[in-house]
């Protein structure tokens, strides 16, 4: 048998396979057989390792280097110097690793220091197509300790009490609905998994699927036991090709292994799953249009009550969790309640999963304990805000959620937090704004993507949304009144009270914390018909500053309406009238003349 000396792993998640990671691979097992080492240098291809703003990603093991920003034309260097001479090429390596006399761990870095990997502890460590590499990290392990071990009402009872909350958005009690589930009366049980994550820039669940798909098999197993279930279904969308395909090969190679199917472990039950691919509907995210969608029928919520537990899935009690609530489930029985019970705050256990995107520097997929600040998130991991620039908001929640301004950046995030201040935790998505954000701008964006999203079935979100948008809209535009802002919080209300599901529900929401928290620029938009971060373009006002202007009449060329005049090497002027706000004289200046306002 041939030694293996080394293991490289390869990012192949969805963000590094975009910046061509395939292609990085293909060059390492070329270089490889040239330079004769592959046999003793081993190609993993991984899941998502979290930084995603330094993809491609490759690390080099046993030495842990850390590669980023990976080239084809990087590769050789890497073979040929630390794989051939044993010689880093620290160059190459993420500069933060980089330490005078060798380099410095990755989980020593500031992103991954404050972090603790619960879910995504396999994500970036496994080949997440192998099944022996997911039960040599403590794999099926659980699933096997509650068959043989615990009974049904222990398992419940083991989750009820670790304080486990659904980490989908709502936070109800995960070992509570088990409860509900498993007491429910039926000749059938499901069990669902809600893979459809459809939150502008969410991709928490996806990147479970992509790096660790046996954590959501073993617990959906897992809860199927409990509850008395044996078949379940994952709901994920088609649009994550990558998740489908190995989530797809990790079901086969679980039933090959006897880990699906009839008689798991020696024993008298039998679980069996499907994947239902969903359209991309933003509203199959709620539980009750989910499971209408994977009944074949039109994506649609039903009114509760009923709950799913006892009528879900074509009327059969059923018990729906997230991926991430999912992916807690193994840790929580390998190494018990009370342990996880010691993670987090009072009221919120354990970790939580944050697609940290938008104006900061270090975008990609953290995971934190519960209460850790908003602060520790965005300056510590996320290496604050590019170019200068301060901070003004983070959206949490996405479409469902609110915006936190900078004067509570010091907020614990957890579930009653978070909810306290007009927030919501939702998936995980964190969007970081900076003072060139326009706030009224962001909630007509949030909406935009509502109203698309709206399913029709309820007048409140159908037209209510609408309603909203159009608000919106006047204001951006320069026509609104203080009327409408008035009008704009009343509708908010509205459509909170009387919608009839969670989407529709909490759709007023980013409009009611910008509001809240930035109403000032509301109503200098309205009064003052001028947009503070110089967004909206119908209030775009492009001025040319005189003692700056050289009087090079490039501008005036530039400009496609003739609204610029003037006489060479003297001051053009701007006539506002002619305007049309598109920016080109700003963009052609070479001497920092015209100024937007």
């Amino acid at each position: 048998m041939d030694m293996v000396r080394g293991h490289i792993l390869c990012c192949g998640g969805t963000g590094c396979t975009s910046s061509g990671c395939e292609a990085i691979i293909k060059e390492m097992e070329k270089q490889l057989a040239a330079y004769e080492l592959d046999k003793e240098f081993k190609i993993i291809k991984t899941g998502c390792f979290g930084l995603c703003a330094l993809g491609p990603i490759m690390v080099v093991y046993p030495e842990g280097a850390f590669y980023s920003r990976v080239k084809v034309e990087d590769v050789e260097e890497i073979v040929k110097e630390h794989l051939l001479k044993g010689r880093i090429v620290k160059h190459l390596l993420y500069e933060e690793t980089v330490e005078e006399n060798g380099i410095k761990s990755l989980n020593e870095t500031n992103f991954y220091a404050k972090q603790m990997r619960i879910a995504l502890r396999n994500c970036g460590v496994i080949d997440p197509e192998n099944i022996e590499e997911y039960i040599a990290a403590d794999g099926y392990k659980a699933l096997g300790k509650v068959l043989t071990e615990m009974t049904r009402e222990e398992v419940i009872d083991e989750i009820l009490k670790s304080g486990l909350r659904g980490r989908g958005g709502g936070g109800f009690p995960t070992g509570l609905k088990w409860k509900f589930t498993y007491a429910a009366e039926g000749d059938q049980k499901y069990v669902a998994c809600n893979a459809d994550e459809g939150d502008p820039g969410a991709f928490m669940d996806r990147s479970v699927l992509e790096g660790d798909p046996h954590t959501v098999i073993e617990a959906m197993a897992i809860a199927a036991y409990a509850i008395g279930a044996d078949k379940g279904f994952i709901y994920i969308r088609a649009e994550y090709p990558i998740a489908v395909d190995r989530l797809q090969i990790a079901i086969d190679q679980a039933r090959e292994y006897g880990l699906l199917g009839k008689n798991i472990f020696g024993t008298d039950f039998n679980f069996d799953l499907e994947i239902r691919l969903g359209a991309g509907a933003f509203v199959c995210g709620e539980e009750t249009a989910l499971m209408t969608s994977i009944e074949g029928k039109r994506g649609e919520p039903r009114p509760r009550p009923p709950f799913p537990a006892n009528k879900g899935l074509w009327q059969k009690p059923t018990m729906l969790n997230n991926v991430e609530t999912y992916a807690n489930i193994p840790v929580i029985i390998n190494k018990g309640a009370d342990w996880f019970n010691t993670i987090g705050t009072e009221k919120s256990k354990g970790t939580k999963v944050f697609a940290l995107g938008g104006k900061i520097h270090n975008t990609g997929l953290v995971e934190v304990p519960m209460g850790t600040t908003l602060r520790e998130i965005i300056e510590d991991i996320g290496g604050g805000i590019p170019n200068g620039k301060k901070f003004k908001a983070a959206q949490t929640g996405g479409p469902s959620g609110g915006c936190i301004p900078h004067s509570l950046i010091d907020t614990p995030i957890d579930y009653d937090s978070l909810m306290a201040i007009g927030s919501m935790m939702g998936s995980g998505g964190l969007i970081v704004m900076d003072e060139d954000n326009c706030m009224v701008d962001i909630a007509k964006f949030f909406l935009e993507f509502t109203v698309d999203e709206s399913c029709g079935m309820c007048a409140p979100c159908r037209i209510g949304t609408k309603r909203l948008l159009e608000l919106l809209k006047k204001i951006t535009d320069g026509k609104g009144t203080m009327e409408d802002i008035d009008k704009l919080e009343e509708l908010c209300y509205t459509i909170k009270n009387g919608a009839l599901c969670g989407l529709g529900q909490t759709a007023p929401n980013p409009v009611l914390s910008t509001l809240q928290y930035f109403r000032d620029e509301y109503v200098a938009h309205v009064q003052d018909k001028v947009c503070p971060a110089g967004v909206c373009k119908a209030l775009a006002r492009y001025t040319i500053v005189a003692d700056k202007c050289k009087g090079c009449s490039l501008c005036s060329r530039q400009c496609p309406v003739n609204a610029i005049s003037g006489k060479i090497k003297e001051p053009f002027v701007i006539d506002q009238d002619k305007c049309i706000k598109c920016g080109a004289c700003m963009d052609s200046c070479k001497f920092g003349a015209i100024i937007k306002n």
